[in-house]
């Protein structure tokens, strides 16, 4: 590795321990006062006034800022700005109070982002490529904000590479997982119909029951899924919600469903959407009723390029960081749509064993990274900024770092 990279990271990282107490700040009121997709327009307001430059635009409440020198490409670092229709249960005394809440993290990586940004502005045109934050919406629900940006604002910018830090509860504090190649799966949502003939639940010989048929294609659905896919490749099904008649004595006219599928391989994901819609029509006409699906296609599989991964997990502990062993999991994350712009990486920031933590899984009305994982996150983004700038270096695009 270039002495030079060596000396910029840590320039890099001298500027952002300057920017943390601030940014600590910046998470507590972000953590406050979460939003939904696509309705952050308070969040990303309360992120724009921290940044060193104007902001753009984009995808509707997301933001666009650049940094450093005047030149191209940049390399992008990705923030989300959304929060979970989730009621926080932390005790926090910066926690939401009402039905939305920073479950995953997202407060903090915005917050390291800014960090980073100032840091990044700092150092100006000894940069060896312009960083460009990306403040993107809606990462938890569709449409993605992600892809928006994709087909939009970013792509239109073509960066060099697009990279982002993301908290992770299970992997050790002081630790970042950086593998290369498939790590999140894709993921697809479908949503069930049954229709059958509604009766009094006295009578169910007059009716044709679809909670029944129903309840059968849940069941089906699992074992199919085991059934269908290569033991051996990753995939996972999951049944999230269930909807069906108004009372306990009436047989609907109808019943409902919501369910994920999720795969490592684009062929295995193929398989389970055939899956679906076979079971369904199957099983509801074995009922005497109708089964239909509606697919809504999301995000494919998250696949992090060789060559940055491989330069970050060397920089990681002059950040203070050691990566993990191989670390992999069938989460889904809209970040695999700038895949299709450039090369992309994502590393996961331990939190396990952070003093004051308490472990919750993501998602959890009771998951609260410390203020420590701000720092963590923002060393982490430097890392894989500097990473993927040596590599297009390397690989004989930009200045050398």
């Amino acid at each position: 590795m270039p002495r030079s990279t060596d000396d910029l990271l840590a320039r890099l990282l001298g500027a952002l321990e300057r920017e943390l107490p601030a940014a600590v700040e910046l998470r507590h009121r972000l953590h406050a006062r979460p939003e939904l997709g696509h309705a952050e327009e308070q969040t990303a307001r309360a992120v724009a006034e921290q940044l060193p430059v104007p902001a753009a635009r984009a995808a509707g409440t997301g933001r666009l800022a650049r940094v450093g020198p005047d030149a191209e490409p940049a390399i992008a670092v990705r923030a989300e700005l959304d929060g979970l229709p989730v009621r926080e249960r932390t005790g926090a005394s910066f926690r939401a109070t009402g039905d939305t809440m920073h479950a995953c993290g997202h407060d903090v990586h915005m917050a390291a982002l800014v960090a980073l940004t100032r840091a990044a502005h700092a150092l100006g045109a000894a940069l060896p490529a312009p960083l460009l934050a990306v403040f993107q919406p809606s990462e938890e629900a569709y449409p993605s904000g992600a892809e928006q940006l994709a087909r939009g604002e970013l792509g239109a910018v073509a960066p060099a590479a697009v990279v982002a830090a993301h908290i992770h509860p299970e992997l050790p504090w002081g630790t970042v997982a950086l593998d290369e190649g498939t790590v999140n799966a894709s993921c697809d949502a479908v949503e069930i119909t049954v229709r059958g003939e509604p009766s009094h639940g006295a009578y169910p010989h007059h009716g044709r029951d679809p909670v029944l048929a129903l309840a059968h294609i849940v069941v089906a659905l699992h074992a199919q899924a085991a059934r269908r896919i290569d033991p051996l490749h990753p995939a996972v099904l999951t049944v999230g919600v269930l909807e069906g008649g108004p009372a306990e004595n009436v047989i609907p006219a109808s019943a409902r469903a919501r369910a994920a599928l999720r795969a490592y391989r684009p062929a295995d994901r193929s398989v389970l959407r055939e899956m679906v819609s076979e079971v369904v029509a199957g099983i509801a006409a074995a009922h005497g009723c109708e089964g239909s699906v509606q697919l809504t296609p999301g995000e494919p599989a998250l696949q992090n390029d060789a060559a940055v991964v491989a330069m970050a997990r060397q920089l990681l502990p002059g950040a203070g960081l050691a990566p993990t062993g191989a670390w992999r999991s069938c989460g889904s994350d809209d970040f695999a749509f700038f895949g299709a712009l450039a090369p992309i990486a994502i590393g996961f920031v331990g939190l396990d064993g952070a003093p004051g933590f308490q472990r919750r899984p993501l998602h959890h009305p009771e998951m609260i990274p410390p203020d420590s994982a701000v720092a963590a996150v923002a060393r982490a983004q430097a890392v894989l900024y500097v990473a993927a700038a040596s590599a297009l270096s390397a690989a004989g695009h930009g200045k050398d770092p």
